[in-house]
This record gives structure tokens, sequence and C-alpha cells, in this order.
């Protein structure tokens, strides 16, 4: 199916205002990942530490009847999981809402009472202690930083050192977007957001290695074009695969985001929003990176 045909954009001569927006993407996300150890961020128990109480109902639990119980029963900010069994329900708070007998007791009553025709009982409680919070976010910074730095060292293994930069920092941008914008939400960062940015990572480099073997098979072929049209050609070469394979991922994490329900909308909110900001990255700014190198020929980038 040809969406576009053959096209000719100059995605080099926007390269000034596309960085200029990426900069401010990526204070945003600088901004958030300051603010999470200093807690000023809206970080969940998982990282915060807090109560986790597991529910046995004796029928399926419908999640658009949990929250509005849990709602009357004075807990609106309860996260939710459910299990391959539907009957089974697990519910965290923050320690803010009590001690773990106190904060039994209540659920059980808001159940009870939203809940009438659904006898349960409560299969574990647990807490999580500020301890196990401060590793899991110790642990998600270097699952991150980990996966960066073995983008680099793949990139610049299968290509050249320069295009390995240009991954990781087209990356680094689509993770600190993300975060930045989650941040500016008020958005609760939990594991299941850091399991979206992990998946983004890989779905970026995915699209900008496309553009760079493009590009790479363009350098190979010892023209006489110059850097920026060579790398607008490949881009343009590649663009209709760009397209349809991002708009597919995009309807699917969309479709996620709006029938998902409520325990997995912050996640498909990552996905949606790191596949338009990672798509866009690929384009628009790991690409414009290898401007600032010289290229094999050792043709001087002339200016746009």
């Amino acid at each position: 199916m040809d969406i576009l045909g053959d096209t000719k954009i100059d995605f080099m001569r926007i390269r000034k205002i596309t960085f200029a927006i990426s900069i401010i993407l990526v204070v945003l996300g600088i901004i958030a990942a300051v603010a999470i150890p200093l807690g000023k961020n809206n970080l969940s128990t998982d990282f915060e530490g807090g109560i986790a109480i597991q529910f046995k109902f004796d029928k399926p639990v419908e999640m658009e009847k949990v929250r509005p119980a849990l709602e009357g029963g004075g807990f609106p900010d309860a996260e939710l999981q459910q299990f391959a069994e539907p009957s089974k329900l697990l519910v965290k708070l923050s320690r803010t809402e009590g001690d773990l007998r106190q904060v039994s007791q209540s659920l059980g009553a808001a159940f009870t009472s939203g809940l009438p025709d659904n006898p349960y009982i409560v299969e574990s409680t647990s807490e999580i202690g500020p301890t196990v919070g401060k590793k899991l976010q110790t642990d998600a910074l270097w699952a991150i930083i980990i996966s960066l730095i073995g983008i680099l060292i793949y990139v610049a293994w299968r290509f050249e050192f320069r295009f390995g930069v240009a991954a990781v920092a087209a990356t680094f941008h689509d993770v600190l977007g993300v975060l930045g914008i989650f941040y500016l939400l008020d958005k609760e960062i939990s594991l299941l957001v850091v399991t979206a940015l992990l998946t983004l990572a890989g779905y970026s480099l995915t699209d900008t290695v496309v553009i760079f073997d493009r590009i790479r098979e363009n350098l190979n072929k010892r023209t006489k074009e110059g850097l920026i049209p060579l790398l607008n050609r490949s881009v343009n070469e590649v663009l209709r695969r760009s397209i349809v394979t991002s708009l597919t991922t995009f309807l699917a994490s969309l479709s996620l985001l709006l029938l998902g329900g409520e325990v997995i909308h912050d996640f498909s909110l990552a996905l949606v929003l790191g596949i338009v900001i990672g798509s866009y990255s690929s384009i628009f700014i790991a690409s414009p990176m290898l401007l600032f190198w010289k290229d094999k020929r050792k043709q001087t980038v002339a200016s746009a």
C-alpha cells in the first residue's frame, strides 16, 4: 500500500527548531528525574513504600464497580492490580492512610458497602518499607542506564561510534520526554511506567536503526552528494516504512489507553506518548545529530 509516494521533505532545514523543542522536553525530564529522589515527584507505593492488601472475592470483580466503592470508603488514590484470576484484587495504599490493621478493616468496610453482593476474604496483607522503595528506585535507574549503555555498544559495533552516540542521545531524549510530560501531568511514577520507558527505549532504537541502515548504505555508495542532502534522502526513503510501523503500534497502544481500564492506564499512556516522541526523535534528532561529525569522505558539513 503506497501511502505517501516518493517524498522530498527537507528535514534537516528545520533541525534548529526541532532541537529547541527537544531541549524543552529534556529539561522537563531532568527536572522530573531530580524531583524523584527528592521525593517531590508523584511516586507510587512501589517506590515510596506503603501497604498492600490482597482480596479474594466469591465472584469476578468489575473494576468499574471497585473504584466507586473505594472512593466512597475514602480511598480515591488506591492503586489497584488484578490477577489472571478475575476474582482476586490487590489494593496498594500509601502509609499516610493509616496502619495495616486499620486500613484492612476500612477497605473491608468499603467493599462490604460498595459490593454487597460479592463477599470476600483477605488473602494477605503486607507492608512495603521505605528501604525496599529506595532500592526499587535505584534498580529502576540502573535498568535505564544499563539499557542506554547497551544501545551505545550495539549501535557503535553495528555501525560507527557516531551512530551509537546519536542513537543513545535520541533514546535518552525519548525517556526524559515521557518522564517530563508525566511530571507536568502529575502522573504517578510506578514500576509499570518504568517498564513502559524501557519498552520505549527498545522501540525507539528499532526505528532509529532502520534509518541509520539506509544512511550507511547511501554513505557507502561514495557519491559526491553532501551530507545534508544525503541525510534528507535517506530519511525520505524509509519514511513510509516508519509511518506505517509507528501508526500501527500507536493504534494498538491507543486501544490499550482507551479500553484497557484504570490499572494499565498510565502504562498505556506512557506507550502512546513514547511512540509519538520516539518516531519524532528518530527523524528529527538522531539523524541530524550525525551532522556534528564529518562523514567518511572527509566532507565538511555545509550550513543549511
